[in-house]
């Protein structure tokens, strides 16, 4: 990500607290066309804000949180006051989220596979402190919905943080009726489609690669948890024995 980016930028509109992100906005594209250095920047600037104010989702931004997405996003030593400036900015309300969730669907608007990878960062933040709040939860489904992501496809990133009882049909936008060969097309369908080389080939930054194993496991346990209710658990390690 342009972390580097941001210097001039927090240092020219950082002065005031209250007005600094609209500064931000206007100055970088997000109210009109964009040069490619703006779409870079704008991007930046979105994603911090957007994991900043879902730290707040909940009442409370935790400095666990505030860890966790200096981790996620493998930010360096050199711009971390940086973005640390911005994150608290913008982690003073949730006022004016969806704003920078529309900017990131518009920018990756022929990119799904980063746009599930944002939002598999944003569940890696929100669970940082080992609790998804239910309102950081209707937080991160108004973010999907946003991004154009399907409900199949926002559970099934859901599902790699939060053990419940979502069905796995859903986790593998299948119908419940669909036939064992369809079914197991689909999950060798998704399978190559979320696998980390698959992305990487693709265009998926290496920073957004932490959730593809957790996204991988979550569609297997879905396939398994078919096949256990459909009798052929015994058929699928057979299938796997080399």
């Amino acid at each position: 990500m342009a972390w580097q980016f941001l210097k001039n930028a927090v240092v020219a509109y950082g002065g005031s607290l209250r007005s600094a992100l609209e500064h931000l906005k206007e100055a970088f594209g997000f109210e009109g066309g964009q040069t490619p250095g703006q779409s870079r920047v704008a991007f930046t600037i979105a994603v911090v804000a957007l994991a900043a104010k879902m730290s707040k989702a909940d009442g409370v931004s935790l400095p666990v949180e505030a860890e966790a997405f200096k981790r996620q996003f493998q930010v360096p030593e050199s711009e971390c006051a940086h973005v640390r400036k911005l994150y608290e900015l913008a982690s003073r309300d949730v006022a004016g989220y969806e704003t920078y969730a529309v900017q990131i669907a518009h920018i990756l608007k022929d990119q799904p596979e980063i746009k599930i990878s944002v939002l598999e960062s944003l569940f890696h933040i929100a669970s940082a402190d080992g609790v998804l709040h239910p309102d950081e939860d209707k937080y991160l489904e108004r973010v999907a919905e946003i991004f154009g992501l399907s409900k199949g496809e926002f559970r099934c990133v859901r599902r790699g943080f939060v053990f419940d009882a979502d069905s796995p049909y859903e986790v593998l936008h299948v119908s419940p009726v669909a036939s064992d060969t369809e079914i197991k097309a689909r999950y060798r369908e998704l399978v190559k489609a979320h696998h980390p080389d698959a992305l990487v080939s693709k265009g998926v930054p290496t920073e957004f690669l932490v959730g593809a194993e957790r996204r991988l496991a979550a569609i297997t346990a879905a396939y398994e948890a078919i096949l256990e209710e459909r009798g052929q658990r015994a058929a699928r390690e057979l299938e796997s024995t080399p």
